[in-house]
Formats: C-alpha cells, sequence, structure tokens
C-alpha cells in the first residue's frame, strides 16, 4: 500500500484557491480545471459542439465553485466556530460584479452604438443585471441582449447558490451535525433535483432549457462539489482508502461515468440523470487532481501556462462567445479555425487587461479581508 500524506496548507500562504489569485489558502490544480472547463466552452461556442460536450464545462465550474466556496466556510467555521456572512458575500461581491458588469454595459454599448448586430431590450438587460437572467430567458426567450451574452445564465445559477448555501452551511454547523449527516441532507436535496428533473422531463415534457439552465435544476451540479469539501476534502482531511485504490480505481470509475454520460445519447436521460451522474463522477477526478498534482497526466493541470490561463479564466468566460460573434461578423471569410484562434487571442488579451486593471488591483483588497 503507498503512504498518503496531508498537504500541509502552511506551505503556500499567499496564494490562491483556482483562479482566484488573492486569498491565503492555495489548491493549485483548480486554475488548471478551470482552464480544461474554460477550453471545452470556448470549442463548443466556436462551432464545435456537436464534437465538444460545451455543456460540460459547465458542470466542471460548478463542481469546482461548490467545492472552492464549501471549503472556504469549512476553513472559516473550524477556526472561529461562525461565519461572518458580511465579509463573504462583500469578498464576492468584489470578485464577480466588476467584470461581470464592465463586460456587461461594454457589450450592451458596443450593441446600440452599432458595432455589434441586434438591440438591447431593458427588461433582458436588468434580467442580466440582476441575476435572474436564466429564468428571463426560459420565460420570455430572453431577446434583447448583447450577442454572446448568454453565458450570463450560468452565473446567475451560481449567483443564487451563493446567496442561499452559505445560509445552510452554517445551520447545519450549528447545529453540530456529523460531515456525515451534512452529506446525507445535501445528498437529499441532490436526490430531490434529480426527482424535479424526472417530473418536469418526464412528466411535463418540459423543454430542454427549462431544465439546462434553471437553478431549480442545475444548482446540485454546484452541491455535489460541497460533498467532497465537507468530508474527505483531498486539502483538508486524512485520506480515506489508498493512494492506488484512488488513482486505479475510483479514478476510472469516474471517468467511465463522465464518458457514460456523453456516449448515452438518449434526450430525456440528458436531462435528467446524466447531470447526477456527471456530478458523481467528478468526484474521484477532482479528488486524484488536487490530492496528486504531480501524478500522471494531472502534472499538466499545473503547469504555468495552463495555471496562467486558469486565472484569466472568469473574464475570458464572460467575453470569449462575444468575440466570437465578433470575429464571425467582421471576418466570415476566414476558415472556422482561423476565426476561433483569433477569437481566442483577442479574448486572452481582453481578459488580461481586466485582470491586470481590475482584477488584480481589487484582488488585493480581498485579500485583506480574508479570515483564513
Amino acid at each position: 500500500m503507498e503512504k498518503s500524506s496531508i498537504p500541509s496548507p502552511g506551505a503556500n500562504t499567499e496564494v490562491s484557491f483556482g483562479a482566484d489569485a488573492h486569498s491565503k489558502f492555495y489548491i493549485p490544480s483548480l486554475d488548471g480545471i478551470r482552464t480544461f472547463a474554460l477550453l471545452v466552452v470556448f470549442l463548443a461556442h466556436s462551432g464545435v459542439g456537436e464534437l465538444i460536450p460545451g455543456g460540460f464545462g459547465v458542470t466542471v465550474f460548478f463542481f469546482l465553485s461548490g467545492y472552492l466556496i464549501t471549503t472556504i466556510l469549512r476553513r472559516e467555521y473550524d477556526h472561529y466556530e461562525t461565519l461572518d456572512l458580511k465579509l463573504f458575500y462583500l469578498r464576492r461581491i468584489l470578485r464577480i460584479w466588476p467584470s461581470f458588469y464592465l463586460v456587461l454595459f461594454v457589450g450592451a454599448a458596443l450593441t446600440v452604438l452599432g458595432f455589434l448586430t441586434g438591440e438591447i431590450r431593458l427588461p433582458t438587460l436588468l434580467a442580466q443585471i440582476l441575476h435572474y437572467t436564466n429564468y428571463d430567458i426560459i420565460f420570455t426567450g430572453g431577446k434583447g441582449s448583447t450577442l454572446g451574452s448568454g453565458v450570463y445564465w450560468s452565473l446567475a445559477v451560481e449567483e443564487h447558490f451563493y446567496f442561499i448555501f452559505p445560509f445552510l452551511y452554517l445551520g447545519l454547523r450549528k447545529l453540530r451535525l456529523s460531515p456525515g449527516k451534512q452529506i446525507l441532507i445535501i445528498l437529499g436535496l441532490c436526490l430531490a433535483l434529480l426527482v424535479w428533473r424526472c417530473v418536469l422531463i418526464y412528466g411535463f415534457d418540459a423543454e430542454t432549457m427549462r431544465v439546462y439552465i434553471a437553478t431549480d435544476t442545475r444548482i446540485d451540479s454546484i452541491l455535489f462539489g460541497c460533498i467532497l469539501a465537507i468530508s474527505n476534502n483531498p486539502m483538508l482531511d486524512t485520506q480515506q482508502y489508498s493512494n492506488k485504490l484512488w488513482k486505479y480505481f475510483f479514478l476510472p470509475a469516474g471517468i467511465i461515468l463522465i464518458l457514460f454520460s456523453f456516449v448515452y445519447r438518449s434526450a430525456d436521460f440528458r436531462e435528467t440523470f446524466r447531470y447526477t451522474i456527471q456530478g458523481i463522477g467528478l468526484y474521484p477526478i477532482f479528488f486524484v487532481a488536487v490530492r496528486f498534482p504531480n501524478w500522471g497526466l494531472f502534472q499538466i493541470l499545473n503547469l504555468n501556462l495552463i495555471r496562467f490561463i486558469g486565472l484569466l479564466s472568469y473574464s475570458l468566460y464572460l467575453i470569449h462567445y462575444t468575440v466570437l460573434f465578433g470575429i464571425w461578423l467582421y471576418l466570415p471569410q476566414l476558415h472556422k479555425v482561423f476565426q476561433a484562434g483569433i477569437a481566442l487571442l483577442i479574448s486572452l488579451g481582453l481578459a488580461y487587461t481586466i485582470y491586470q486593471f481590475i482584477e488584480l488591483p481589487i484582488g488585493q483588497l480581498r485579500k485583506k479581508l480574508s479570515r483564513t
């Protein structure tokens, strides 16, 4: 049996989770995972959606968010036996809103000025501003927004998660429930959401969009990440089971589940059980990626270039689709491979600019507001 070792959080105290370069606790592999998820989404949007499952990239982002946020909350509660929710929400606002609104308003301005085709309708813009754009798309079609800004639906789901979950987690900890009981409760929520998806699809013949982008049908993709953070957290807890079991049994099993979710093409399955299966499959993949960052192909996630793109992934996610639409509009004669390449380079340049002049300075303030 291979000996397992516990990572020492104190060994790296001035770097961050994932793409967040300004907190005091570092999980290096998350940057690489963000890069992978972003590239999956980008490739799907660039015209190969039939081959690349772009929705899976969003599911990976969701799982990562759940793991990241719950780990932050857990560390704070373990240290202080409470949560400073005011500081939590202030940090979230500083992390998300500056780039969010900059990209949104610049895109709207370019549309109004005629540099991008289409029109801006105030109700749709307000839905994006107020973070309910996913339901606006479901019930009204979401017409009248900047080309490419449809990606904001997933940010609405995450905003709803941020609004609800810290109170749930605080309640679970105040009740002094064991990690096992906390997980059972969250698993119960995931099961309820699966049942709800099945009711919508099999009982009410709901449209795909109703299930794909709604918070009440997709938030379990985030909750599965929360489960990994609560118990058997690869950065906080003593490892259960041997290294070999994780690497050569649980990891392949997770990959097989993910592949099965791609291969089985039933439309009803895709909008019901697929998200649950992917959430379960991502659990061992994340565990091994975080626990064994220098093992096998997971070393790629920690290459400097890959991690650097992960630092830019939030802004890249916000802007890439609009840039693609701009390239299609102004350079229609180019092959789609060249269009995608140019769009990626422009997106990287814009994302780096946002990182340097907005995210980095604000990140220094957020670092001061971090309690752990």
